[in-house]
């Protein structure tokens, strides 16, 4: 008798080799404890993630509250420790309220979802990160993509609309590219049309802004009433986590529908204090949100790229195995860059990109502008 054997994956053989000839394949590499290698691919932008009074955070809320939230928000989830980071952040960003999520991601998830539903239309930036393009999807709302950066076409489709609830989301800074939204011109239209603006400030929290306190404070936009902003507190405030921001009432009602929020474990402890230090940090000395945009600036100028507005400098490659290639020889010669390929930029755009970092000392822009000089002249040919 002849055994039956399952072939119902046998399609993912060839889905791999499809990957791996068009360059595209991706690898998980552990980060070693302490690496020789000069970061230029994490989001570490203020340089806190190793400062010791984040560390100290981290530990003083682990001995206090335990390892773990233990539940959801609802239920055990929620310490005194969470509601403390959610004043803190709402007063540093200028909104009334705040509520702490287990991530960026399911920030956004729950804020666009329970802000829209059925008989809502949303307009979404073409360079939206995907947690706002999937928040999108499963919103069961009518759905626009506006072309990148065009106010004028929210503008159309805001006045066009028989949905009654709109919703406009945005990155403020563009993780890929590091340009910035039109922020204001933006917000002038949803006030126009009577919608809200979501912008998610993942990558402005600590690098735009008066000590950086994100452009949308930047842009004088901040605790006005029909502006939400979502965050990660992965990035520039080196823990884990998502926080949305906005009128009291919008954290209220995301306590009662947000589902990333009611049926999701609350964020662990020691996240949660580590976020709170790395934030104290930032206040007391505003000057890193400055340094991180010089070092932005230093580096587009060895890569040979337009100035940068953000911490990301983008080096477009165009080939995604061209791209993968000069990030591995600069791997070789110590460097750690990041390689962006499809799906995470438009086809035909692969890319080294680079993050700046607050801490990047002098010795290491000196390293940094020879290798990346020799990497990339190769690279271009």
């Amino acid at each position: 008798m002849v055994e039956n054997v399952n072939t119902s994956l046998n399609w993912l053989a060839d889905v791999e080799a499809e990957r791996r000839a068009a360059g595209l394949r991706r690898e998980l590499r552990p980060r070693p404890e302490d690496s020789a290698l000069i970061d230029l691919a994490s989001n570490d932008y203020l340089g806190l993630v190793r400062h010791p009074d984040v560390i100290d955070g981290a530990v003083t809320a682990l001995r206090r509250w335990g390892a773990g939230s233990t539940g959801s928000r609802l239920v055990t989830g929620t310490t005194t420790e969470h509601e403390r980071l959610e004043s803190e952040l709402a007063d540093f960003v200028g909104a009334e309220a705040g509520l702490v999520f287990s991530s960026g991601y399911t920030a956004n998830l729950g804020a666009v979802t329970a802000l829209t539903g059925p008989g809502s239309l949303i307009v979404s930036d073409a360079g939206s990160h995907a947690s706002l393009v999937d928040a999108c999807r499963l919103s069961r709302a009518r759905v626009v993509v506006a072309p990148h950066a065009d106010a004028q076409f929210i503008a159309e489709t805001l006045r066009n609309r028989t949905q009654q609830r709109a919703l406009v989301v945005t990155d403020s800074v563009f993780s890929a590219d590091g340009d910035l939204a039109p922020l204001r011109a933006m917000h002038r239209v949803c006030r126009e049309h009577g919608a809200i603006l979501l912008v998610d400030e993942a990558h402005g929290i600590g690098v735009r802004g008066d000590g950086g306190r994100g452009l949308v404070h930047e842009l004088g936009l901040a605790g006005e009433p029909d502006v939400v902003i979502t965050a990660t507190l992965s990035k520039s405030l080196a823990s884990q986590g998502g926080v949305v921001l906005g009128l009291d009432k919008v954290r209220a009602h995301l306590v009662d529908a947000a589902r990333t929020f009611i049926f999701d474990t609350g964020l662990a402890p020691a996240a949660v204090g580590a976020a709170r230090a790395a934030l104290a940090v930032l206040a007391r000395e505003p000057t890193r949100a400055t340094d991180v945009r010089a070092r932005a600036t230093a580096l587009s100028e060895i890569a040979g790229v337009e100035a940068p507005e953000s911490a990301v400098v983008s080096v477009v490659l165009g080939d995604p195995r061209r791209a993968y290639d000069a990030s591995v020889a600069c791997r070789d010669r110590g460097l750690h860059v990041g390689c962006f390929r499809p799906p995470s930029v438009p086809e035909g755009t692969s890319r080294l990109r680079l993050t700046a970092r607050a801490t990047l000392s002098l010795s290491e822009m000196e390293i940094i502008s020879q290798v990346l000089g020799d990497v990339l002249s190769q690279a271009r040919v």
